[in-house]
C-alpha cells in the first residue's frame, strides 16, 4: 500500500479539524473538496481577492450534505491577526494556502504582494503557535530558486530572487525556521511547481498558463508565448499537490522543519505545452489551427525550472500519481465545460 493511501485511511478513520487558508482559491478549494470526501472537519479562510465563490458552490456540489455541514467558513484576511487568531481556534492540521501569486503582479505592486504573502504569513504563524496546532503546511515557491542554473533542482541549493514574489516566498522559508528553532514549531514548506487542475481561473492579466491558453485556444483566439518557445517548466498536476500537502501535515516529526519540492520531476517546453493542449483538444473535438504568437521574455521569469522529488519521496513518501499528459487529460473536460 502507498504512504498516500494509507494516510488517506488513516484519516477516513479518524476525523481530524483543517484550516485551509486561500480555500476560495484554486489549490485551496481542491484540498477542500478532497478533504470533505475524508469526512473532515475544515475551517476555511479567504478574503476573495483572488478566490471565488463559485469554486466553494463547485466543491459543495461535489460533496453530500452531510459532508458539507462539516465545513466552516470565515470570510476574512490574513493580513488581519485577529481574523488569524479566529480560524485557529480548535484546528489539528493548518494549510496555509492564502497569498498573492504572479512574478509580474508583484512587479506592478509589491508592496501589495509583500503585505499579503509577509505580514499574513507571520499573522498565521503566530496564530497557529498559539492556536498549538499538530503542524503548518504551507505553500513555498519553486521561484525560489532564483538565477541558481542547475538542474534538477535540490532544495539545499538555491540562488537570487528575480522577483519580489520570490523574495516574499524565501522569507516564508526564514520566518517558519525561525518559529522551528525558537518556539519548536512544527512547519512544512512546500515548494510548488507550475501546478494546474480545475478551478484555476483562465482569466486576468495573473492566470497560470494552462488554463489561459486553453480558453485562448476554445474561443479561436490567438495564443501568447513570451520568448522563443524553449523555456521550459515542471508542470504538476493539482492532484499531486493535494496528495504532497496531506502528506505533509500528517508527517512523522523528522520529516517537519524542511521545505520538499512538489513537481513530478519533469521539463515541458512552451512549445511542448501548446502541442499538448491542442492534441487534448482535438481529442475533446475542439480543432485549434492558428500557431502561436511569440513576444518578449518576461522580465522576472526564469529560463528552466525542473524538480528533484527524490527529498519528498524519501521523507514523505509522496509519489506523484499523474504526469504532465496526464493531468491534462483529466483537467481538459473542466476547462470545456467552464
Amino acid at each position: 500500500m502507498s504512504v498516500y493511501l494509507d494516510t488517506k485511511e488513516r484519516l477516513a478513520g479518524a476525523r481530524k479539524t483543517w484550516l485551509i487558508t486561500g480555500v476560495a482559491g484554486f489549490i485551496g478549494s481542491n484540498l477542500l473538496e478532497h478533504l470533505m470526501n475524508l469526512n473532515q472537519h475544515v475551517i476555511g479562510l479567504d478574503n476573495f481577492a483572488t478566490g471565488r465563490q463559485s469554486n466553494l458552490d463547485e466543491v459543495q456540489s461535489l460533496v453530500t450534505p452531510e459532508q458539507w455541514s462539516r465545513f466552516t467558513f470565515i470570510e476574512g484576511d490574513i493580513r488581519n491577526l485577529e481574523h488569524c487568531q479566529q480560524a485557529c481556534e480548535g484546528v489539528d492540521y493548518v494549510l496555509h494556502q492564502a497569498a498573492l501569486g504572479s512574478v509580474p503582479r508583484s512587479l506592478n505592486d509589491p508592496i501589495t504582494t509583500n503585505a499579503a504573502n509577509i505580514t499574513g504569513f507571520l499573522n498565521m504563524l503566530v496564530a497557529a503557535r498559539d492556536a498549538g496546532v499538530k503542524s503548518f503546511t504551507y505553500a513555498a515557491s519553486s521561484s525560489t530558486y532564483g538565477d541558481h542554473p542547475a538542474l534538477p533542482k535540490v532544495e539545499e541549493n538555491i540562488g537570487k530572487p528575480l522577483s519580489p514574489y520570490a523574495v516574499t516566498k524565501y522569507v516564508n522559508e526564514l520566518y517558519a525556521e525561525v518559529f522551528a528553532r525558537s518556539y519548536g514549531f512544527k512547519a512544512i514548506g512546500l515548494r510548488y511547481f507550475n501546478v494546474f487542475g480545475k478551478r484555476q481561473d483562465p482569466k486576468g492579466a495573473y492566470a497560470a498558463v494552462i488554463p489561459k491558453w486553453t480558453a485562448a485556444m476554445v474561443r479561436g483566439e490567438d495564443v501568447f508565448i513570451n520568448g522563443d518557445g524553449e523555456t521550459s517548466r515542471d508542470f504538476c498536476f493539482i492532484e499531486n499537490a493535494v496528495q504532497a500537502n496531506l502528506l505533509a501535515a500528517t508527517a512523522e516529526d523528522s520529516a517537519k522543519n524542511e521545505v520538499y519540492n512538489v513537481a513530478v520531476g519533469d521539463r515541458t517546453t512552451l512549445n511542448d505545452l501548446f502541442a499538448a493542449l491542442k492534441s487534448a483538444l482535438a481529442e475533446n473535438g475542439v480543432v485549434y489551427d492558428k500557431a502561436p504568437v511569440y513576444r518578449d521574455f518576461r522580465p522576472g521569469d526564469v529560463r528552466h525550472s525542473q524538480a528533484d522529488i527524490g527529498k519528498a519521496a524519501s521523507k514523505l513518501g509522496y509519489a506523484p500519481e499523474y504526469r504532465i499528459a496526464e493531468g491534462i487529460a483529466k483537467a481538459m473536460p473542466w476547462y470545456l465545460e467552464n
